[in-house]
């Protein structure tokens, strides 16, 4: 890239959340003992990255020497999977140069001995590839980065189906996860706004017939398949755990550099600025909801001086609070409309993938329906036309014109291609898209909504595919 080019892009907000935001997060990372330039611009090149617009291997070369002046260590995953893809094309090349055939390669390795060929690959690694990424490594990258198992395909994917026609605005959700992982008031993980955006208006909270008559949005952390936020982290503390592809922070690894924070395009983040405050012994976290299986401590608040955000519970996924709650999150059991459904998004019938597989036969099992005909619609579509005393066809009309159908689903900022594993059903906001007033106050419910008294005036900029706070 061009040193012209590098100056545009510096010029050129890249933030989803506009010009604003990044002036507030470059003034928060001037606060931290790290280097804030070096932060805002690699929270540009993850999110072109994760865009395709540049190499994994670019990137990391690109910044490889800065991170490990400033931090002393370059751990991001990216630099153990590129360097190993390197040294065994490598160590491909120079066996090449003594025959062609795989015999003579393992003849060659028997003379050399295991410690010979590790000490040899750098003289012998002298022609370097002219540009393009060597082969192993252009797999790494199409892999998504994470060496496969998550999102589509194999292995388990923790994820949501978020229906936002049903959502009441109820914050029960919020209250939830406060509870169960005690996160200072104001740093909520999740959040429930109301929106609307110069096509769809939500009415007055003082005055509305139904609360599925405001425009709701849910925002969890979107627990990305191809996170931006991990790719900036130099410790490991930001990471994707294996097992169900949830992204996590290693409180005890996290330097609270704040550069995730910056590079993530939902706006999900929390610095915790102080030591959290505790008002009884009871508030207190237990080592089974603080510690995964691997012994990370990666789940409840944080320690001050550390970022958090939503988990997807990974003690409840671990079975540390039973077997039962494998599959569950404290939100989704508190919603009483059942807009939350959260499980393996890999798996056909978890109960997001039901839930989406036919809308409103979910919505009609989520309210259970006094109406006969309703529950003989539910019965024929569930068991069969014997059982339910009607067509299927009968069937979905009826439940289509109670509940209503999705027409309408969509990920936050697709074409930022990070994959986000939670899927949502309704209205999609439009570009000039702000927050108002829901039909319950945070304050109702014991919670604090700081954001909210920044943004509400405001245009939040969600022409890149979608509002985040």
């Amino acid at each position: 890239m061009s040193s012209d080019e590098d100056e545009r892009l510096n010029d050129d907000p890249f933030h989803p959340l506009g010009e604003a935001a990044e002036e507030n997060y470059k003034a928060m990372l001037e606060e931290t003992e790290y280097d804030a330039d070096l932060g805002m611009e690699m929270a540009r090149d993850a999110l072109r990255l994760t865009k395709g617009d540049i190499s994994e291997e670019e990137f990391y070369d690109r910044y490889h020497e800065d991170v490990l002046e400033e931090f002393g260590e370059d751990s991001r995953p990216m630099a153990e999977r590129i360097e190993q893809a390197r040294e065994e094309g490598r160590l491909e090349r120079a066996l090449s140069r003594f025959g062609d055939d795989e015999d003579s390669r393992r003849d060659v390795m028997k003379k050399m001995g295991v410690g010979a060929a590790a000490v040899g690959l750098g003289a012998w690694g002298t022609a370097e590839s002219g540009g393009e990424p060597e082969p192993d490594v252009a797999a790494a990258q199409e892999d998504g980065g994470h060496g496969g198992g998550h999102g589509e395909g194999g292995g388990t994917q923790w994820g949501m189906a978020l229906d936002l026609e049903v959502c009441d605005g109820c914050l029960a959700c919020v209250v939830a996860c406060n509870q169960e992982h005690n996160w200072n008031e104001g740093a909520n993980w999740m959040y429930i706004l109301a929106y609307e955006d110069g096509t769809v208006e939500s009415p007055s909270p003082d005055n509305f017939d139904d609360t599925r008559d405001f425009n709701m949005l849910i925002r969890p952390c979107q627990h990305c398949t191809d996170a931006p936020c991990e790719k900036v982290c130099p410790t490991t503390a930001r990471h994707t755990r294996d097992e169900g592809g949830i992204v996590l922070t290693d409180y005890d690894v996290c330097i609270g550099c704040r550069y995730c924070q910056v590079a993530c395009p939902y706006g999900v983040n929390y610095f915790q600025w102080e030591e959290p405050y505790v008002d009884a012994p009871s508030d207190e976290l237990s080592e089974d909801m603080m510690y995964d299986e691997r012994g990370r401590w990666v789940s409840g608040r944080g320690p001050r001086g550390v970022m958090q955000k939503c988990v997807f519970d990974p003690a409840r996924q671990d079975g540390n609070m039973g077997e039962d709650m494998v599959g569950r999150t404290a939100c989704e059991d508190a919603c009483p409309p059942g807009a939350i459904q959260f499980g393996d998004m890999n798996d056909p019938e978890s109960d997001p993938q039901q839930y989406l597989e036919n809308v409103p036969l979910a919505r009609a099992r989520e309210v259970d329906p006094d109406d006969q005909e309703l529950q003989d619609a539910i019965t024929t579509l569930e068991e069969g036309e014997d059982a339910g005393g009607m067509s299927e066809e009968e069937a979905e009309r009826l439940l289509r014109g109670e509940y209503g159908s999705a027409d309408s689903t969509f990920k936050l900022l697709e074409e930022y291609n990070t994959n986000p594993n939670v899927v949502y059903i309704g209205n999609e906001p439009g570009p000039n898209a702000k927050q108002v007033p829901g039909p319950v106050a945070y304050e109702d419910v014991g919670m604090v909504d700081n954001e909210k008294n920044v943004l509400e005036d405001e245009t939040v900029n969600y022409g890149l595919g979608g509002l985040s706070l």
